[in-house]
């Protein structure tokens, strides 16, 4: 995978994270690609388990 295409994935799954961890909804997702869009909300299903698992408050 190129460098620039992997780059791109870990920016939306942090973007993801980062909506999941203040309390915003999956709905909010950005990203109409299905490849970008999945690890945007792979990140944010991340988010929210860390949120369960106490790990993170808003």
């Amino acid at each position: 995978m190129r460098r620039q295409k992997r780059d791109r994935l870990e920016r939306a799954h942090s973007q993801g994270f980062k909506a999941g961890v203040s309390g915003r909804s999956k709905e909010t997702c950005p990203y109409q690609s299905s490849e970008v869009r999945s690890q945007w909300l792979g990140g944010w299903r991340d988010a929210i388990e860390a949120r369960t698992d106490g790990l993170y408050r808003l």
